[in-house]
Parts: C-alpha cells; sequence; structure tokens
C-alpha cells in the first residue's frame, strides 16, 4: 500500500479510476448508441438512484486512490467570487463558440434521451440536487484527477483524455450534442489547467446543465 501523498497517476492507475468511474456510463451510451434508448421518463426516484450510484462509485474510486497514496484533500471545490466569475465567463465562452463551431453542421434528428426527458416529471428540488452532485463528480474525477494526475505525459494526453471519456459516455446524444460536449469539456479543461481550481469548472458545469437540462423538463 502506497503511503505518501501525491496528485499524480500511472496509467495503470487512470485506467482503474476510469474504469470505476465511468465504466458502466460509458458502455451504457455505447449500448444506447446501438440500441434504443431507455424511454421510461425519468423520475424523482429515478434521479435519486443517479445520485446514490455516483456516490457508490465515487466511494469506491476515492478509496482506491486512498491506498495509493493520492492526496484527497486537494479535491475539494473552494469556493471564491474570482472563481465563480472565471466559471461564468467560461460558461459564456463555451456557449458561442459551440453555436460557432454547430452551425454549420446539419440539424440534428431529435434523439430518444430528449423525448424522455421531456416526458420526465422530476421536482426541482431533486433535479438541482441531481445537477450539484454530478457536476461535482464528473469535473472531480475528470478533471481534478485524471487531468492533473496525468499531466507528467504532457498537457495534450492530460487534456485528451478526460475529453475521450466525456466523449464515450455521451454518444448516446447524438453527434451534434457530442460536439458540444467537446466544445464545453475543452473550455472547462483549459479554464482548470490555467489555476487549478476545481471550483471554476465544478460551478461551470452547474451552469451548463442547470441551463440546459432545466429547459428540456416539464
Amino acid at each position: 500500500m502506497a503511503t505518501s501523498s501525491h496528485t499524480t497517476l500511472t496509467v495503470a492507475e487512470a485506467l482503474v479510476v476510469i474504469a470505476i468511474c465511468f465504466g458502466l456510463p460509458i458502455l451504457t451510451s455505447v449500448d444506447a448508441l446501438f440500441n434504443t434508448y431507455p424511454d421510461a421518463p425519468l423520475t424523482d426516484a429515478g434521479a435519486i438512484g443517479l445520485i446514490v450510484v455516483e456516490a457508490i462509485l465515487s466511494g469506491g474510486a476515492l478509496l482506491f486512490l486512498k491506498a495509493r497514496g493520492f492526496a484527497l484533500g486537494t479535491l475539494i471545490p473552494r469556493p471564491t467570487l474570482r472563481d465563480s466569475l472565471v466559471a461564468a465567463l467560461v460558461v459564456l465562452s463555451a456557449w458561442l463558440i459551440g453555436f460557432i463551431v454547430t452551425g454549420p453542421l446539419p440539424a440534428q434528428p431529435t434523439q430518444a434521451v430528449d423525448a424522455t426527458l421531456a416526458a420526465s416529471s422530476v421536482s426541482m428540488v431533486v433535479m438541482v440536487a441531481l445537477i450539484c452532485i454530478n457536476s461535482a463528480f464528473e469535473e472531480v474525477f475528470l478533471l481534478g484527477i485524471l487531468m492533473r494526475g496525468l499531466r507528467g505525459l504532457g498537457l495534450s494526453v492530460a487534456i485528451g483524455v478526460p475529453l475521450l471519456v466525456r466523449v464515450l459516455y455521451s454518444l448516446y446524444q447524438g453527434p451534434v450534442n457530442v460536439v458540444w460536449v467537446l466544445v464545453f469539456g475543452l473550455c472547462f479543461s483549459l479554464a482548470y489547467a490555467r489555476k487549478q481550481a476545481l471550483w471554476t469548472p465544478v460551478l461551470a458545469h452547474f451552469l451548463w446543465d442547470i441551463s440546459t437540462l432545466a429547459t428540456a423538463l416539464p
């Protein structure tokens, strides 16, 4: 068992973290890409179930990282006014770049996930809780652990691996939405690379989701 405290990862450790945290979402996304996306509406019970699943996956990954001597205390997002303003700027920039990049693309057919969300009945409290947990889950593990942990392999690898993971578990959203995922994922990554303040991408992800998912739900 490792006893030193560090924030770097070996390739094997990174693969384990990816498998624990994102293996199931990736498999589900790929399956939905080639088969039918589940048409059951999202309910409060289903949303709470997703929160529980992410909590379990987080616990497993953190236990593994603790055993490997990773400095878990560095993974706590610490809110500051400056980082909050940067997060808002990142979201606005991502929206602008996304519209520019996706503008010339053909219109995307309605995805099954859109119909599912439109028919869902999730209360605002549960929806906000889900977005809060999911935003922290994704950005802490993708950026705070994977991107930072792989920085010894070069910035392109450190940014590219988390971006690839984002794309793989977002394939079910359709090609145009995947481009959007690439855009905001890259913006979040660059913002984090500049200062390594986790609060910025976590809040940016929350703001992004609350402005998109909320409009998709009734």
